[in-house]
């Protein structure tokens, strides 16, 4: 292909955000070329989101075993954490080579190279023994981001990891392990490595989840889920100085402590993918922390460029690259008028506890002046819940007590990854309580908590008519009381 043959489109990155847009573009008419310089399904597919999805699966059969025998199931489970590396392995090959397959069915042309601006509308594709240059009359940024370095622990491949390097080249011998970091990775980890036979060591400057926004209510329960399985965040003695050339490695923690494990994973965020693009060729500008540069409807500095997940989102998650190709791709088919909506994006942690949040939090709520109301459900009493010996966690939504509009929301609990999506399908904001109101429910599932919440924060904070579409006199009305926490 060269530029005499121009593209509609050409995507540069194949994680999540990438794959979506070039498939969803092909589906829409569109003549799609998508080039990866790496593994193709990026960061997600091949050392983040599917692999630790099937870790965390195992994780949680493991930590779940107390209650079998109750269950009629005997027999005492053990955790391997190197079969289970072997495992994620054969599942990654197996999406990869449906994902390759798709994109070919589609009629997406699949380069593998490096691609670098020429100008807004050329880019060159370095290939192992040639470069092409490619003629697009709109590109895509879709190239991620890869692990921040610790500023006073660098790598050493067999000994000190990231999550990348865990992921590429499995786990190092020894079962005693220092986890680095307080973010969501950081929180997933310490719970599937410890399931996996591992002794963790959980140390960071700061506390868990600081960035995520959960309710206290949320974090209590992710909190108490962790300490049943002997994990705690130690935030108050974080590493300074790693020993490398002993065996084992001896950490020197802040408050001069010294303990030694066999190997470290760090998991201290990450940082966009936007160096060595050739972005000034294409007029294309990226903040100081890397990120590209875009507006709201996700175009950069030139309009026929956009720029989508990791490399321009602080969120950093799959989900919100996913929704970013969505606007992308709707705004090159039929112009620039869909911005993109973060607060319809669903962040999940999958950890000793699902935790799953979408939309405002009470205090970002409070900060654009509305007056939350707040609904809760719990999964104690849930039938479904009581019946899979799992009945922690709740839901918790957040409405403006005056329009009834649903601000936000938590679920906390099994299958929250999976229930949080029943609240960014409503059309808006303003109906959304009343659709949930309005659904119908299998019996007996989880999902049945969605609904109890919604109808309880109706009838106890005088939103009745809002959710259910019908008046009340005032004779009825339950009166209004005054918010509590």
């Amino acid at each position: 292909m060269t530029a005499k043959e121009p593209l509609d489109l050409l995507v540069i990155g194949s994680g999540p955000g990438g794959y979506r847009a070039a498939v969803l573009a092909a589906l829409r008419g569109l003549k799609v070329a998508i080039v990866e310089r790496d593994q193709w399904g990026g960061c997600c597919l091949n050392r983040g989101c599917v692999p630790k999805k099937a870790w965390h699966h195992s994780a949680r059969i493991l930590s779940n075993q107390a209650r079998y025998a109750e269950r009629g199931i005997e027999g005492t489970l053990r955790g391997d954490l190197d079969q289970a590396w072997r495992h994620q392995k054969r599942i990654v090959h197996r999406v990869r080579d449906n994902y390759v397959d798709y994109l070919q069915r589609l009629g997406v042309d699949a380069l593998q190279g490096k691609a670098r601006f020429l100008a807004p509308d050329r880019v060159a594709i370095a290939q192992a023994d040639s470069t092409d240059t490619l003629t697009a009359r709109n590109v895509i940024i879709a190239t991620g981001s890869r692990p921040n370095p610790h500023p006073l622990i660098p790598t050493v491949p067999g000994r000190i990891l990231n999550s990348d390097m865990l992921f590429d080249h499995g786990p190092p011998a020894g079962k005693r392990v220092a986890l680095i970091g307080s973010g969501v990775v950081a929180t997933e980890f310490a719970f599937i490595l410890s399931a996996l036979g591992k002794t963790v060591s959980w140390v960071s400057r700061s506390p868990m989840l600081r960035r995520a926004h959960f309710s206290a209510h949320a974090m209590s329960a992710l909190e108490q889920a962790l300490r049943k399985q002997n994990i705690v965040l130690r935030s108050d003695a974080f590493p300074l100085r790693v020993d490398a050339q002993r065996e084992p490695l001896e950490i020197h923690l802040a408050d001069e402590e010294i303990f030694e494990v066999d190997w470290i994973c760090l998991a201290t965020g990450r940082t966009p993918n936007s160096d060595g693009l050739g972005l000034d060729a294409a007029g294309v500008e990226c903040d100081p922390q890397g990120f590209v540069l875009r507006n709201q409807h996700l175009q950069t500095q030139q309009s026929n460029i956009f720029a989508i997940g990791d490399c321009a989102s602080v969120e950093m998650t799959a989900n919100h690259a996913l929704a970013d190709a969505t606007v992308a791709v709707e705004n090159i088919v039929n112009g620039a008028h869909l911005r993109r909506a973060p607060e319809r994006v669903p962040l999940v942690v999958y950890s000793a506890l699902e935790i799953a949040r979408i939309g405002l939090d009470d205090d970002s709520a409070e900060d654009q002046g509305h007056e939350p109301a707040v609904g809760f459900a719990s999964f104690e009493t849930n039938p479904c819940a009581l019946g899979q010996d799992d009945a922690q966690g709740f839901v918790r939504l957040l409405a403006d007590m005056d329009s009834g509009a649903l601000l936000g929301a938590e679920v906390v609990g099994d299958g929250a990854g999976e229930l949080i999506h029943l609240l960014s399908l409503a059309p808006d904001r303003e109906s959304a309580l009343r659709w949930l109101a309005e659904g119908v429910y299998n019996h007996p599932t989880r999902a049945e908590e969605m609904l109890n919440a919604t109808e309880t924060l109706a009838a106890r904070w005088g939103l009745l008519e809002q959710v259910f579409g019908t008046g009340v006199s005032d004779a009825t009305a339950p009166p209004r009381p005054v918010q509590s926490s």
